[in-house]
């Protein structure tokens, strides 16, 4: 992190610090990761861990007067000293997707930093901000909402060159009320930015249009856009960037992904990388963030899609299409409840057991009171269970040699347990912590 010091502190709430201290060179909330040099900022019950943080090496500690506010600060004077160029990407789903795909992309390119996992929020943001060391060229952002204002909020803070809608679609429904305030919600990304900064956005999307800005670049991807994919096979793809061709091997092939790396592409052609530089890196490696679309090997030739850190219809569908065109033998879905849908809840619950039908879905699971609907639907073989503890009996019960089975919910839902109920641990380190780890390092469950 950029060094800030003290006295820019002072006016934030009560700060405590060493004597020999003058400025602070990192910033923790969590006082178990505290190294040398650190200032501890006291959210939520911190302020218990202040002896804590001192004894780890803290060189002081804050208890702000306004906690969000005091880290909007600091990540905005840390934006306004460093030299990184920032992209801020948001959309109803396959933000956090795209965003690792972008940093793989980067990576060949620039010395680049993606905000970790689901740092994504008012809290979540500033660390990720701070948490970039000097020299970084290029940082990676996520930006996450529930409701109006929220997105503008993050937009203030990190002040992005490069803006990314991925997508506008069904979600928090129940806060926002219709398809067209959710763009709207999104598109504060295109209204926070300064003139002459760049936006990537899925070309023709409707809902995006009236809020596109004449001094603000415009850069479009997907079918007819500036971006976009002209083939793909095993693992292969060609695209088409601003005219260009350029080829690429991928480490994956999922469509949703494959959608999200025109996205990434755009983001990084925005940022001034030419095409011809993305098709000479060749091959890219992406390790996507926990609990995204994870394809997990069991014994008896049994595949877990370990796809459950969060559900919307959107990603559902998504999901859903993946599973119909991988799984070689039986499809099984284990399907939780999406949340936030407001009104139509019960129809985009069943509408997805129709889509789960349409799919080929041998086998379907629904977990939860508002998934139950999905079975109205759907014909085939189906179970509803009220938890993930009781979709992880009733699988073993059923799970045969060869299945592919996908297991996707919303985050509350905690789908993840049915994953490794069947012995299937995430690669990723933490991934087990990692809905315990949401409040105390700024995420949420936001989209």
């Amino acid at each position: 992190m950029i060094p800030i010091e003290l006295d820019l502190l002072e006016p934030l709430g009560r700060l405590v610090a060493r004597p020999w201290a003058d400025a602070v060179t990192g910033l923790q909330i969590d006082s178990r990761r505290i190294e040398e040099g650190d200032l501890f900022v006291a959210v939520g019950s911190g302020r218990d861990f202040r002896a804590h943080a001192f004894a780890r090496g803290a060189a002081a500690t804050l208890i702000p007067h306004d906690e969000h506010a005091a880290l909007a600060a600091l990540g905005r004077t840390v934006r306004e000293r460093g030299s990184a160029r920032i992209v801020g990407i948001t959309g109803s789903s396959g933000k956090t997707s795209t965003k690792d795909i972008l940093a793989a992309i980067l990576a060949a390119h620039r010395r680049v930093v993606a905000s970790p996992e689901n740092l994504n929020t008012e809290i979540g943001l500033p660390l990720a901000v701070l948490a970039a060391p000097a020299g970084t060229q290029a940082l990676v952002v996520e930006m996450a909402m529930r409701g109006a204002g929220q997105i503008a909020e993050l937009a203030a803070i990190a002040e992005p060159d490069v803006g990314v809608i991925v997508n506008v679609g069904p979600v928090h429904l129940e806060l926002l009320g219709s398809l067209e305030a959710i763009a709207a919600a999104k598109a504060e990304l295109i209204a926070g930015m300064r003139a002459g900064a760049k936006v990537v956005v899925p070309a023709g999307e409707p809902l995006l249009q009236r809020h596109l800005r004449a001094d603000v670049d415009t850069i479009t991807f997907g079918d007819g856009g500036d971006v976009a994919l002209e083939h793909a096979a095993d693992g292969r793809v060609r695209l088409r960037a601003l005219g260009q061709a350029l080829e690429l091997e991928t480490s994956f092939t999922q469509a949703y992904n494959l959608q999200n790396l025109q996205a990434a592409v755009a983001a990084a052609v925005a940022l001034g990388i030419e095409p011809a530089e993305l098709g000479e890196q060749g091959a890219l490696e992406v390790r996507f963030s926990s609990l995204r679309g994870e394809r997990l090997e069991l014994a008896d030739g049994v595949v877990v899609v370990n796809d459950c850190y969060n559900a919307n219809p959107m990603s559902m569908r998504a999901a859903l299409d993946d599973l119909a065109q991988t799984a070689p033998a039986r499809r099984v879905a284990v399907l939780g409840d999406m949340l936030e849908l407001g009104p139509q809840t019960t129809r985009l619950h069943r509408e997805i057991g129709l889509y789960a039908a349409d799919a080929g879905v041998d086998l379907l699971i629904t977990v939860g009171p508002l998934a139950a609907e999905m079975r109205t639907e759907f014909e085939g073989e189906s179970y509803a269970v009220a938890d993930a503890e009781a979709a992880a009996a009733q699988l073993q019960l059923l799970q045969r040699e060869g299945d592919t089975v996908l297991v996707k919910g919303s985050r509350a839902v905690g789908l993840e347990r049915v994953a490794q109920s069947l012995g299937a641990v995430s690669e990723r380190p933490g991934a087990d912590a990692d809905r315990a780890a949401d409040a105390p390092t700024g995420g949420s469950r936001r989209r």
